[in-house]
């Protein structure tokens, strides 16, 4: 395991790799964490995928965390600032040596995998496939419901201990999701809760619909943040899914 640092739009977002130990190049996985949280929501899964040949990449979204410290204030983060960090670890990686960077993948929990999923849509020739964790792509939608005109939103809202700015609201008004996902060409796979209190299981369904070539599990009894089982499980069906994909390839 090693520390990265990525500078861009004057901004560094922190990070660390995982690389399997043997010599040779491997598939890549970049790991997105969710709303306040941080690479090491990941940590067990990326030494799981490290151990069984797969490297992988955990970061902290600038802003995106009240435990960030690259000194981007929260209430400055958006969807958009996310996908620009999400993409300079994808111009990084595909730098370093031992990757393959034929088999990059993307893969995002919750709000980290709206974000892998809008990334996914422009950078179509550079990632593999994508996986998604419960993916919040019901972002926008509960918010603008929440603030349905301009003059009600607020020059701050906190929300589970993590204070937002008037930009993250602003900048979601005209945002559909259905507008904005589906043109991705590569295999998705969609695991989501049944239980989920935060994402409606539905927007898993929809999302399954609009990609060209997408696997939907629905995992009975969980919700929003697995079960140790369910992790495990979960684990287990990313692995197999990234094994499928480079095969399919050869």
């Amino acid at each position: 395991m090693e520390q990265i640092r990525i500078l861009h739009h004057n901004r560094t977002v922190d990070g660390m790799y995982y690389k399997p130990d043997e010599k040779g190049r491997f598939p890549l996985v970049i790991f997105s964490h969710g709303y306040n949280g941080c690479k090491e929501d990941f940590e067990i899964t990326t030494k799981y995928f490290a151990e069984n040949g797969i490297g992988a990449v955990c970061f902290d979204f600038c802003g995106g965390s009240t435990r960030d410290t690259s000194g981007f204030p929260t209430t400055e983060m958006t969807l958009f600032t996310e996908k620009e960090d999400l993409n300079a670890v994808i111009d990084e990686v595909k730098t370093w040596d031992w990757v393959d960077s034929g088999n990059l993948f993307l893969f995002g929990g919750s709000q980290g995998g709206m974000v892998s999923a809008l990334a996914a849509e422009e950078r179509s020739d550079d990632i593999k496939a994508l996986l998604l964790l419960f993916p919040a792509f019901c972002i926008a939608d509960d918010w603008n419901a929440r603030f349905p005109r301009m003059e009600d939103i607020p020059d701050t809202e906190e929300l589970w201990g993590m204070k937002l700015g008037r930009r993250f609201f602003e900048t979601i008004r005209d945002f559909q999701i259905k507008d904005r996902i589906g043109r991705f060409s590569g295999k998705v796979l969609i695991m989501h809760g049944s239980e989920d209190p935060v994402v409606d299981p539905d927007y898993a369904v929809w999302a399954s619909t609009q990609y060209s070539n997408a696997i939907l599990e629905i995992f009975q009894g969980e919700g929003h943040g697995f079960s140790e089982e369910g992790n495990r499980r979960m684990e287990a069906m990313a692995i197999y899914f990234i094994h499928e994909c480079m095969r399919e390839s050869i």
